[in-house]
């Protein structure tokens, strides 16, 4: 027995040496590039079931992180907005879905195929500049005719996703004072048109994804999961609507300075952060769009490492600068580094994960500071600066750090995608005109739609003052986040007789904490 045992030992020893010294290991890939993509006659079944599998789970993840968003700007906001806050978040959801479903999708991609890997039939062709790149597609509107297809169906669910989360960027910067009524023809603007806009433009085959081709600009706009198309889109729509709506009442003594008006529950909005983060990998990762892509380990590790990094530097930071550990920054810290790793996941190294992610967690600080404090505007939950500034500088960090080992074939452009720190500059020159188009363009939109809407909107598009001070609730919702406590900041915004004040100063230090 002991004779047979050493020879079954020895037989193991000698067959793994063998597998491991056997070319089943040349296969090997590093940066996940030697896989090339293959025509769609080449896909069996199974493969293009899987990538079709691939990008629905992903879809989830990214629908799923809506409920993020809803604890992380309640969890920001004071008790007595807390139903309005969160509705808001709720219903993005069906608004922007139902005007993406009806037209929106035909707008940003109704000129292209639908890029899972495996399918290659094109919708149709866009409207502009012809082989330069087109300014908006026209073919399929509520998902019909060539649309009606298994694999537009699960893009169009992937990007619907993405669409909510622009629109609900918005919904944290004019928190506590956004008339809903209002708030629902933002959701089917964003939608329709706006989101569908300048993502046509980067992803639907349009005029700044192909400056590679038009004007020798390295790939074009380069930008994987969306810093620019969907986080610093918002971020620029946050800007323009709570620049329209003013700061909240109180929020600013006669001397200028900015007072607090303190987060009524930390908890959630920290929950809120960790349920972001887990969506985030269906957000980054799931953008290879195919299972079959071996790079969506690259990107989700870092995805992870930027999100760390910017979570640990804010802590540290913000604890130099002000002599306490803020969980409000540390949760906006790690959102940063996720927004700034979002465009360049998939081209760069680990290590510049984490100088992205860390860069990220200082300058949100900053920006949330510059954006209260001189520029006077004020937002809630800070997503101007967690979407908006951060989502910049990831569409700006494509140019910089891209190592090229990733996007050959990217945009229509051979070789992989190189910043200017491996030798491309053309590349940091077509992301520095994308983020002018969303900083200029896209935010003079976004500012033209709440200034129209403002004017046309009779009161305009800001809550009454009455019911901004005992909190919008009860008066614009109906109901009472909580119906079973006595808030404190509600208590102290009526009169002995029960009726709202009216002086918003009366309201200053009866924030609820």
């Amino acid at each position: 027995m002991r004779l047979r045992a050493r020879s079954l030992a020895a037989a193991a020893v000698l067959g793994a040496g063998m597998f491991l010294a056997s070319p089943l290991l040349a296969w090997a890939d590093p940066t996940g590039s030697n896989l090339k993509p293959k025509t769609p006659d080449q896909f069996s079944g199974t493969e293009f079931g899987l990538n079709l599998l691939w990008v629905v789970v992903a879809a989830v993840l990214v629908i799923f992180m809506q409920a993020g968003f809803a604890l992380v700007e309640t969890g920001f906001c004071r008790a007595k907005h807390a139903a309005h806050v969160v509705s808001t978040n709720f219903a993005i959801f069906g608004l922007g879905f139902v005007a993406f479903f009806a037209v929106g999708y035909a707008f940003m991609f109704g000129g292209v195929s639908a890029p899972v890997i495996g399918y290659a039939s094109s919708l149709g062709k866009m409207l502009g500049f012809g082989d330069h790149g087109g300014v908006l597609g026209h073919t399929g509107f509520f998902l019909a005719g060539p649309a009606y297809d298994v694999s537009v169906a699960a893009y169009f669910l992937y990007m619907v996703a993405f669409m909510d989360t622009t629109a609900t960027i918005p919904t944290g910067a004019m928190a506590e004072r956004w008339k809903f009524s209002s708030f629902t023809l933002w959701g089917l603007f964003c939608g329709a048109l706006f989101y569908p806009l300048y993502g046509a433009w980067v992803w639907g085959g349009g005029w700044l994804s192909q400056l590679g081709n038009s004007a020798g600009l390295g790939h074009g706009v380069v930008d994987f999961a969306g810093s620019g198309v969907v986080h610093a889109m918002g971020g620029v729509a946050a800007l323009a609507g709570a620049l329209v709506l003013g700061p909240r009442l109180g929020k600013y003594g006669n001397d200028g300075k900015p007072r607090t008006l303190a987060a009524h529950h930390i908890p959630m909005a920290m929950l809120g952060t960790f349920i972001l983060l887990v969506g985030w990998f269906g957000f980054n990762a799931g953008s290879t769009l195919a299972a079959t892509d071996l790079r969506f380990t690259i990107v989700a590790t870092n995805t992870a490492i930027a999100s760390a990094f910017g979570a640990t530097v804010a802590m540290y930071y913000v604890k130099l600068r002000t002599g306490k550990f803020d969980p409000g920054m540390m949760a906006n810290g790690m959102l940063a580094g996720l927004v700034a790793i979002t465009a360049p996941c998939a081209f760069v190294q680990p290590w510049a994960a984490a100088v992205i992610g860390s860069v990220a967690g200082v300058l949100v600080i900053h920006s949330i500071w510059f954006f209260e404090r001189r520029a006077r505007v004020d937002d809630p939950v800070g997503a101007i600066s967690v979407h908006g500034t951060c989502g910049l500088w990831g569409v700006l960090s494509v140019g910089l750090l891209a190592d090229g080992s990733y996007g050959d074939g990217f945009n229509g452009v051979a070789g992989g995608v190189k910043g200017l720190f491996y030798g491309g500059a053309d590349q940091l020159v077509a992301q520095v005109i994308s983020c002018l188009v969303i900083a200029v363009v896209m935010f003079g939109i976004a500012y033209g739609f709440f200034r129209v809407q403002n004017a046309l909107t009779p009161g305009g598009i800001r809550s009454r003052e009455q019911d901004e001070l005992v909190g919008l609730d009860l008066p614009e919702m109906g109901v009472l986040g909580y119906a079973d406590f006595e808030l404190a900041g509600a208590a102290a915004s009526v009169d002995g007789n029960g009726r709202p004040v009216t002086s918003p100063a009366d309201a200053v230090g009866s924030t609820p904490s």
